[in-house]
């Protein structure tokens, strides 16, 4: 797996994640059925491991918690160590292109603000890593609202090589990649502009390479008055398997 130029896409260390509150940790595991016992992984975890932490505690899931600096996996070492956790959790700094060489089968991937890879290559890894009805919970950018200028259209598609697609379409990618889609939500305007704001409370000082891409997101961001017709959003699909059956009609029509 060879991550596209432009990943993963830059986010400040200790700045808050997209879906990483507690809230939105709790509703995912309420989607994905997750039970005491159940295999996690969560990727992006930290530097606070926050996810991790909740998943272990509440509900006594099995926690595999990874990133890809080791900067910020040893903070959360530190928390599960301190906690009393280290039977529920493994903390694991994993390089970019090895994701797919952790030991699997997973009940649920939880993917709470961090963008690593391109769309196509997250959902091929994370299906190969679920077992039978896992789900997968993961953050990526999403064109929301009745307009996006075209400045922040040809910004998006060069990031992520990809055109930027609409929350539905991340459902469709979803099923068209081997999975029941089963929710999208992104986060509204005032929720994204306080996102943005601890992200740039969090920046380095100086210019560097790693940021500069994302200052140009943060410009685009504030150049259109907070709202620039894109968001991230936090979609949900459940592992689906060859020749299975779709679900029964809601409406029973």
């Amino acid at each position: 797996m060879s991550p596209a130029e432009s990943f993963p896409l830059y986010h400040p260390p200790g700045a808050q994640r997209a879906f990483g509150s507690d809230d939105a940790t709790r509703r995912f595991a309420k989607v994905a059925q997750l039970d005491p016992g159940s295999r996690v992984l969560v990727l992006g975890c930290g530097p606070e491991g926050g996810a991790a932490v909740l998943l272990a505690q509440e509900l006594r899931c099995s926690v595999v918690a990874v990133d890809t600096d080791e900067a910020l996996v040893s903070p959360v070492r530190e928390r599960v160590r301190s906690q009393g956790l280290s039977d529920r959790i493994e903390v694991r700094r994993v390089a970019p292109d090895a994701l797919g060489m952790l030991d699997g089968p997973f009940h649920g991937i939880l993917v709470p603000g961090r963008v690593q890879y391109p769309l196509d290559v997250s959902l091929r890894v994370f299906r190969a890593l679920l077992g039978k009805r896992g789900r997968v919970g993961f953050t990526f950018p999403a064109r929301v609202g009745r307009f996006t200028p075209k400045p922040v259209l040809d910004f998006w598609e060069k990031r992520l090589g990809a055109p930027l697609l609409l929350p539905r379409e991340l459902l469709q990618a979803l099923e068209g990649a081997g999975y029941e889609p089963e929710s999208v939500e992104s986060l509204h305007d005032t929720e994204l502009d306080a996102l943005y704001r601890d992200m740039e409370a969090h920046l380095p000082e100086g210019a560097s390479p790693e940021s500069a891409a994302f200052r140009e997101e943060l410009a685009l961001h504030q150049d259109h008055n907070q709202k620039p017709g894109v968001s991230y959003a936090f979609a949900v699909g459940r592992r689906k398997e060859p020749g299975e059956k779709p679900p029964a009609s809601r409406d029973r029509g």
